[in-house]
Parts: C-alpha cells; sequence; structure tokens
C-alpha cells in the first residue's frame, strides 16, 4: 500500500451492518428494564464534531491535560517504542494528539500508523487532514467498531506495534470490560507490543460535574445527538425537546454518569417498534470512570503502572486537571490485567486521589 491508501477492514464494520448493529443495540437497550445505549453510538459525523467542539470548551479540561501532557512528555514517551513502530489508535477521532506522537517518531521510525474509528466519515477526513499534514506519513485507516474488533494491517517491514488509547475512553467502560478491552489490545500488539494508555483522575466532584454540563450546552447536544442519529438512521419519531440531559458524578463508584431524561409521558416509535417511557425516566447513554494511581512503588504498583521513563510518573496532578499516561505492560489474558490494574477503591487497597 502506499501513503494514499486506507487499509479497509473485512469485518462486521460496513455501512449496512453498523446500522444493523445499532437497530439491534437501541432494542436491546431501551427494552431493558432500565434504558441504556452505549457511548460509541454517539460518534457519528455529526457527533464527533460535537466532540472536538467539547475538547476546545473552558471547562472539559481532559483533551487540554493530557495535550500538554503530550507535549511535555512525547520524547519520553516513544524514547524506547523502537526503531520501528506501527502506531495503532482505536476511536482515533482527529487524533489531535496522536499527531504530536507522530512527529516525534518521524519518517524513520514510523512504519505506519493505524487509525481505528466507528465513525467512517470523520475517520476519512482525518486521514485526509494527516495525509496533507504529515506528508511521509503512511495512513492505513480501518472504519471499524473496535469493541468488536481491532483490525490490523499487515505488518510488511515487523514495526513494533504500539495501540495507543488516549482522551479517557477507556472510563466508557465498566471495570470488567476495560479489563478485557485491554487484554484485547495487547493481544493485538503481539509478543512485543505495548499498549499506552490515558486515564482520568479523581478529583473535586464540581470540576467533573462543570466538564459534562458546560455553560453552552455542547455536551448536552452531543448526548441527544444519539437521538437524532436514531431519526436518521433507524426511522424514528422522537422530539429531541421530550428529553433533557442529565450527568451527575456517582461518588461510591468513581463514575459521571450521562442519561436522557423524558420530560413527559411519551412513547416513541423505532423501526416500527414501540417504546414507552414515563415522566422522569431515563436513558443512560454514558459511564465515564475516573481513577487513582498507585500510592508506592510496590511490585504490584509497578505491573500496575509502567511509566515511559524507569521511576517517573508522566502525570498531571494539578487539582482541576489531574490525568496520567501510562504504558501497561503486555497484556495477554483478562485475569492477568485484573490483577494489575484496579478500576475503584475497592479493587485494589493501596490506591489513592492524586491531585
Amino acid at each position: 500500500m502506499t501513503s494514499q491508501e486506507a487499509f479497509e477492514s473485512r469485518g462486521p464494520s460496513s455501512a449496512g451492518s453498523a446500522r444493523q448493529r445499532f437497530l439491534v443495540d437501541v432494542i436491546e437497550g431501551l427494552g431493558a428494564p432500565r434504558k441504556t445505549l452505549s457511548p460509541k453510538w454517539f460518534y457519528d459525523r455529526a457527533g464527533s464534531l460535537l466532540f472536538d467542539a467539547i475538547c476546545e470548551l473552558p471547562e472539559y479540561y481532559v483533551t487540554r491535560t493530557e495535550l500538554g501532557i503530550v507535549k511535555s512528555h512525547a520524547r519520553e514517551i516513544v524514547a524506547h517504542w523502537g526503531d520501528r513502530v506501527r502506531l495503532v489508535e482505536p476511536g482515533a477521532g482527529s487524533s489531535t494528539k496522536t499527531t504530536l506522537l507522530l512527529e516525534e517518531l518521524g519518517p524513520t521510525r514510523c512504519s505506519a500508523y493505524v487509525p481505528v474509528d466507528i465513525a467512517r466519515e470523520h475517520l476519512a477526513a482525518t486521514a485526509a487532514r494527516l495525509r496533507t499534514e504529515i506528508e511521509w506519513l503512511r495512513v492505513l485507516s480501518a472504519a471499524a467498531d473496535f469493541t468488536v474488533e481491532l483490525p490490523l494491517p499487515p505488518n510488511d517491514d515487523n514495526a513494533r506495534t504500539v495501540v495507543y488509547f488516549p482522551g479517557s475512553t477507556i472510563g466508557n467502560f465498566e471495570p470488567h470490560d476495560a479489563e478485557r478491552l485491554l487484554a484485547r489490545f495487547g493481544r493485538a500488539a503481539g509478543k512485543n507490543g505495548l499498549v499506552v494508555l490515558g486515564v482520568d483522575l479523581k478529583k473535586d466532584p464540581a470540576i467533573l460535574h462543570a466538564a459534562y454540563n458546560d455553560a453552552q450546552g455542547v455536551t448536552g447536544q452531543f448526548n441527544k445527538n444519539v437521538l437524532a442519529r436514531m431519526n436518521r438512521e433507524l426511522d424514528a419519531n422522537i422530539d429531541l425537546g421530550s428529553f433533557a440531559h442529565y450527568a451527575f458524578y456517582e461518588p461510591t463508584h468513581g463514575r459521571i454518569e450521562m442519561h436522557l431524561v423524558s420530560r413527559k409521558r411519551q412513547m416513541i416509535t423505532i423501526a416500527g417498534r414501540r417504546f414507552h417511557f414515563r415522566e422522569g425516566e431515563s436513558i443512560r447513554t454514558e459511564y465515564s470512570y475516573k481513577y487513582d494511581l498507585p500510592r508506592s512503588n510496590t511490585s504490584r504498583a509497578r505491573l500496575a503502572f509502567r511509566w515511559s521513563t524507569p521511576g517517573s510518573t508522566t502525570t498531571s496532578t494539578s487539582r482541576s486537571s489531574s490525568f496520567a499516561c501510562t504504558e501497561l505492560p503486555r497484556l495477554r489474558r483478562p485475569l492477568a490485567l485484573s490483577k494489575s490494574v484496579a478500576y475503584g477503591k475497592r479493587r485494589f487497597s493501596s490506591m489513592h486521589r492524586t491531585e
């Protein structure tokens, strides 16, 4: 392949099959006793652009904090990745932070960049922009749902595979699902591969609340876009004004919960199926877990977080924007990961809040 070609997944990620999975997920989620939708369905083209707008908001600290980490530590982060690197990014979005790492690797060390994203149209736009901005870059994009598959092109020059998963996306998964996902990434990276992870740390609940309830209401538009997407793609008849955006921090589990709350008693139809809502009944659309970091340099903690330089912590620890970028050791099985990475104080007593 040349740098102008894209790797096309042969798995179940065509536009038609994606619509079918969307429909199946919606029917199952809204048919459950407690209505839910997966946050992955936020990300069509419109949703991806709304999320880009969220990343620019003053209340949303996550992107600018992680971007600051990457700007300050890009050389350290990539220093020991090897002479030839294939950088894979599940849920790539606009690849803002990744550009810094690619430029630090340069044409000599970077074999290819493989962005994987469920939003096919947005992915194509990102790949085209990167090819223009970084002329030497070989972009092999894959339109796929990384929670189902992580398609990889042939590794022609036996480059080291680094799976880069920034942006606190791991927080959208419940602990057991997050463990399995990271283990799958480890298997995809291969024997000598690496997983690089971004995690959002616990902090003042007021800061978290503001980040998901911005003054301009962009997050509310982003949340409601999943309803608009049902109207566009699934022949639904949803009045967006009859649902309200609602997000809050739930301290017992250490997570943000995002909901769409029905403002009235109503019935909606989706692909000919009827769903009833009581006034005040909600659809839970997202979890965003916030994490603790190891307190001491015990063997257990070293297994959990192997930092980009030995003995150091590539982390931002300001009270308003604590965030960490870390490497994980080669992960093969969920059991191994569950022993080494904790997703809450109840799972790992040597965790603490770093702010």
